[in-house]
């Protein structure tokens, strides 16, 4: 079975298939998933999937990309992620691809972010883009190892996986890893350990090959297990049951 920690289905671009959206999901054999809510608008429509479907749970914090939104409180974000269903804070970071300086914004959101995973005893999920330096640093200055974390679609190189490694960090691995110009994601993923890695489609972006262009969605996360399984010389079923064993434990759930 597989475990998708990362997905985006409570989007306008599911709207009127979840039922279908599970169904398939359950027929590729993912036990489970994430869904990250990256604004308060957003927790209402996750808290109804997970109302409706004991396989999902959620993630909430304000997006790093979207300066326009109200910033809350560390006390207040912790207040969105409690329940047994809240399984983390996040996705939260830093995004120096996307987003220009001045940036004070985005970095003390990211602060505040961490000391909420402190507050509600849960992990982080974070987003890097083109910022491993600021990144490590935010993360060590504001004591991220006590609370866990992932940097979720990994897409840096081997420097900034085993920084992120040494502060304890899970790795996890979306559709970019199946790429041919991901070279550097491929190398982390032969090397970094077995027991630190996670899978995730991020859909609806990023569909892995041979899925390339297509809306992404949970059920196409056993293409990321098989090709970390083809590059780790593993078996496919190796690879789902160590990867579900890692998601159980670092978003400390209850599971076979």
């Amino acid at each position: 079975m597989f475990f998708d920690t990362h997905c985006h289905i409570h989007m306008e671009r599911f709207a009127g298939e979840e039922a279908a959206l599970i169904e398939r999901m359950r027929a590729a054999q993912v036990s489970r998933a994430v869904v990250v809510a990256t604004d308060v608008d957003e927790i209402a429509q996750v808290q109804t999937l997970l109302d409706r479907y004991p396989e999902l749970y959620g993630a909430f914090a304000l997006s790093p990309q979207d300066e326009t939104l109200t910033d809350l409180s560390a006390e207040a974000i912790a207040q969105y992620v409690q329940g047994d269903r809240w399984v983390a804070v996040g996705e939260t970071g830093i995004d120096y691809h996307y987003c220009t300086e001045p940036l004070d914004w985005a970095r003390n959101r990211f602060a505040t972010h961490i000391a909420a995973a402190r507050l509600a005893q849960k992990p982080l999920v974070i987003h890097s883009r083109d910022a491993a330096d600021d990144t490590i640093a935010i993360l060590r200055e504001n004591g991220a190892d006590e609370a866990g974390f992932v940097l979720h679609c990994f897409c840096g190189d081997w420097d900034f996986a085993r920084r992120a490694l040494d502060l304890g960090a899970y790795l996890s691995f979306s559709g970019i890893v199946t790429f041919k110009t991901a070279l550097d994601q491929q190398d982390v993923a032969r090397r970094a350990p077995m027991d630190r890695i996670l899978i995730e489609t991020d859909s609806p972006y990023l569909a892995p090959v041979p899925l390339r262009g297509k809306r992404n969605e949970p059920s196409f996360v056993p293409h990321v297990a098989n090709y970390l399984a083809q590059l780790r010389g593993m078996t496919l079923e190796d690879v789902a049951r160590q990867t579900t064993q890692n998601a159980l434990r670092f978003f400390k759930i209850k599971g076979e």
